[in-house]
């Protein structure tokens, strides 16, 4: 049985190399806004919230270098921010509005969302792209209605929801570790 899942697995992740160029300039475009002063927001649902908090952690952290913090926020964190948009208004304005107040032309919005459908991620993909964001979105299947309203579409070749977000999560790694080899972040700082 795990033998079956392992190589599912590698034959999805091999599949990326058919995804090389949109990955990189992906990880070009997030590594210039942070340069220039902007910001990475991350949002998702379920395991795709999961993993825009582990990555904004990574860049706010560190990753693989100790370095300054680069500026990262997972629109999925602050829980009586949602409990409270969810109650008042919609679940589908959620990160939308939360863009409305925290994003500014020139920032990056990383938008994952394994089908493509969600709602939510779609309505913040595309209030960004009114606002002047950067679109980055993870997804996987045929892209759903999330991968037209991105300048990076990146769609893992996959069906399998677990698939998708273990890719994701190795395309996010990559992201990481292109910014912080980019930025040149020096060792021993922040």
């Amino acid at each position: 049985m795990f033998e079956t899942e392992l190589r599912e697995h590698q034959s999805t992740i091999s599949l990326l190399l058919d995804r090389t160029s949109i990955i990189e300039s992906a990880a070009a475009a997030l590594s210039d806004a942070l340069a220039s002063g902007r910001k990475i927001l991350l949002c998702g649902n379920g395991g795709s919230a999961a993993d825009a908090q582990h990555l904004a952690a990574e860049l706010m952290v560190r990753y693989e270098r100790n370095r300054p913090p680069l500026a990262a926020i997972a629109l999925t964190t602050d829980t009586s921010l949602v409990t409270a948009h969810a109650n008042d208004y919609d679940f589908d304005t959620l990160f939308a509005r939360q863009l409305l107040g925290l994003g500014h032309a020139g920032d990056c919005l990383i938008a994952i969302s394994t089908s493509g459908q969600s709602g939510n991620v779609i309505r913040a993909a595309a209030t960004a792209h009114d606002m002047g964001l950067i679109v980055i979105a993870l997804t996987g299947h045929d892209g759903g209605q999330l991968a037209p309203l991105a300048h990076f579409p990146v769609i893992v070749p996959s069906d399998v929801t677990a698939r998708i977000q273990e890719a994701h999560i190795l395309i996010g790694h990559y992201w990481c570790k292109q910014i912080e080899a980019t930025l040149d972040a020096t060792p021993g700082g922040a």
